[in-house]
């Protein structure tokens, strides 16, 4: 989306939000906590605040050194929202977070929050195989992640074992497939020399220099570079229909402090990141997904209910320090 289109949502944001009541005070003061980056969040955070009249003041780190400085600080933290990058972190610090209304819930599809009603999905993720266009023709491209085990991808794929997103999909495999199948999978794609890469941007870059043929990648880091460098860029994305691990869909999220001193504008917060308007900035402005039912995705996405996803609660998918000890086991994650 071109800057002069932002603005216009921007316009159109303050417009509509400022015209919904909120029961919040010009001088409070939200804090949030977000393992999710200031070049992401920090712009929907803004308007939140001008809309609102409510101040916010946001610590940035990584998912992990959040959730854990969280568990750290205890009862004594001086946050009142984690804004999550994935399921995980939420998940970690589950006890600490306050059971959410229905009908904040019930905004977004059951797979996409927390059985326990603690923490609500604001945006989805989709994994995807990243290829180049002029090395794989489509009837080439994989149908399943079981097949990028056969030889003749042998040195021609990349991925990132220690990349989060990576991790969370082989702990989408060890809840589908269990623990000896996917420990026999990694073993296999190992066999086939894979590429190793410290994210997902390298390897989309990796497969539109020839470098790599395939990468396991999440979906929206292409759309960045299509936005910068147009359609001629000679890499797309390919989605597993099979509903294997390949098709997971992975979701960012936010939950509350049972410390928090502001329930009420904690709760006007998630609220406005469920609302249209900021689920469209989502879909319009960091290609993702949308979680809120009517809400147009981007027009370079494929549609969610297109995917053929794998289904699979996004609450099964916490166990990422299981995950770490099988890749180390397996000489994979150092």
């Amino acid at each position: 989306m071109k800057i002069i289109g932002f603005l216009v949502f921007v316009v159109i944001l303050i417009s509509v939000i400022s015209c919904t009541k909120y029961s919040s005070s010009q001088s409070s003061e939200l804090v949030i906590y977000s393992g999710r980056s200031e070049s992401l969040v920090g712009p929907i955070i803004d308007q939140f605040e001008v809309a609102t009249g409510i101040n916010v003041n946001v610590k940035y780190g990584s998912n992990s050194e959040i959730a854990a400085l969280l568990m750290e600080e205890g009862d004594k933290s001086a946050s009142d929202i984690f804004l999550s990058k994935d399921v995980g972190g939420l998940e970690t610090i589950e006890d600490m977070l306050v059971t959410l209304s229905p009908e904040i819930i019930s905004k977004v599809p059951k797979w996409a929050s927390s059985t326990e009603s603690k923490w609500v999905g604001l945006s989805g993720r989709a994994r995807v195989l990243v290829y180049n266009v002029d090395d794989v023709s489509e009837d080439e491209l994989p149908n399943s992640l079981e097949e990028l085990t056969n030889p003749v991808w042998k040195g021609r794929i990349g991925w990132a074992p220690g990349n989060a997103s990576f991790q969370t999909m082989i702990t989408a495999m060890r809840t589908m497939w269990g623990e000896e199948k996917t420990a026999e999978w990694l073993k296999e794609m190992k066999a086939n020399d894979p590429k190793e890469y410290p994210k997902n941007t390298p390897q989309v870059a990796a497969a539109a220099n020839g470098e790599i043929s395939i990468g396991l990648v999440n979906h929206y880091y292409l759309f960045r570079f299509l936005s910068e460098e147009g359609t001629s860029f000679p890499a797309r994305n390919h989605y597993l229909n099979s509903g294997d691990p390949g098709s997971l869909v992975m979701v960012s999220g936010a939950g509350i402090l049972k410390t928090s001193k502001n329930i009420g504008e904690a709760e006007t917060f998630i609220r406005f990141m469920l609302s249209n308007l900021s689920q469209q900035y989502f879909a319009g402005e960091t290609f993702e997904y949308p979680l809120v039912a009517g809400v147009k995705t981007h027009d370079v996405l494929k549609p969610l209910d297109a995917i053929g996803t794998s289904g699979i609660d996004n609450t099964y998918l916490s166990d990422l320090k299981g995950t770490q000890r099988l890749l180390r086991e397996l000489n994979i994650l150092q």
